[in-house]
């Protein structure tokens, strides 16, 4: 699909995400070295609930399709994801010893620790069946983190979803959330995400995760290159340099917001739930970016990712007083 129909379709605003959701603790008070906490904060977290979580403070109406374990740390998830409006009625409780996605988190940059637990991982286990009953027709946008491409039977869901989007005429929109913990072996992901990539309309990734699917990190920004000529719009993000945005045979450099920094995680997720919410308010691609990245810089400075995805007078506000690097 071209870009102008891809924002076209994001503009009807009834976007299906598919991905993990999980449950954050945090040492508290922030700044805490795990091993010496005494208490922790508890928080949604999970890259797809983040991002959900994000667009629908933006004004996104969101449904999220994965799955979360049959126990008191799923439910909780899924009572948070409800307390955010997202839609959870594509959400599966998976039995047995599945587990959510669990981590520990430090709200610190210096020696931070995230800790992640992945063992059974219930988002994982997502079925072909799941897909099978889902209408895509009722959505304008397919919106996936990579993280659920790691392993059967998720990743096969996950190709039929793609499918499935290209048969209802629906823009498909990847974050690459590589994970190296997850996957068996880079070569495999590198091989797995170019093809999920060939089906895809917007794709969004660090300079980490390009380097992964060029299997050499010196190439990845001419593997960004070489997607953008069959992908209508591609974003390399390059951390501290900002980022590229490839469309319409063009090169657009932005840099970033700089701020201190209270935690290193959650600007991706920020990032691309601000994007695609700016998208929706029929936003050039240039502004949406900024405003993806006044995102990602307001979500680093706050304690948790998914409570920290600001709201739009939030975002408009940061931007009157922050200016973007050049």
């Amino acid at each position: 699909m071209d870009l102008e129909n891809t924002l076209k379709k994001i503009s009807e605003n009834n976007f299906l995400i598919i991905g993990r959701a999980g449950i954050d603790i945090y040492p508290d008070p922030p700044g805490t070295k795990t091993e010496l906490a005494k208490k922790f904060v508890t928080h949604l977290g999970g890259s797809s609930a983040n991002i959900a979580v994000a667009l629908t403070k933006l004004g996104g109406r969101c449904k999220l399709l994965t799955s979360v374990s049959d126990d008191a740390l799923g439910r909780l998830a899924l009572n948070q994801l409800n307390d955010y409006n997202v839609d959870t009625s594509l959400i599966r409780l998976e039995e047995g010893e599945a587990r959510i996605s669990f981590a520990v988190v430090e709200s610190r940059i210096e020696d931070h620790q995230s800790i992640i637990y992945r063992h059974g991982a219930a988002d994982l286990l997502m079925k072909k069946e799941y897909i099978e009953r889902v209408n895509f027709n009722d959505f304008s946008c397919l919106l996936f983190t990579g993280t659920c491409l790691a392993s059967e039977p998720s990743r096969g869901a996950i190709f039929l979803s793609l499918e499935k989007a290209k048969t209802a005429n629906i823009p498909v929109v990847l974050d690459i959330d590589y994970r190296p913990y997850t996957w068996e072996s880079s070569q495999e992901a590198s091989k797995v995400y170019l093809k999920a990539s060939s089906l895809c309309d917007i794709l969004i990734g660090n300079d980490d995760e390009f380097g992964v699917l060029a299997m050499k990190f010196e190439d990845s920004f001419q593997q960004a290159k070489e997607l953008s000529k069959n992908i209508s719009l591609v974003i390399y993000k390059k951390g501290e340099k900002g980022s590229v945005a490839l469309y319409n045979n063009k090169e657009v450099t932005k840099g970033i917001f700089p701020v201190k920094a209270l935690k290193p995680t959650g600007a991706g997720d920020a990032f691309m739930g601000a994007f695609i919410g700016s998208l929706l308010k029929v936003k050039p691609v240039e502004e949406s970016i900024e405003i993806g990245s006044a995102a990602a810089a307001i979500v680093v400075t706050k304690v948790g990712c998914a409570p920290a995805m600001p709201m739009q007078n939030e975002i408009e506000e940061f931007m009157k007083i922050n200016k973007i690097t050049k």
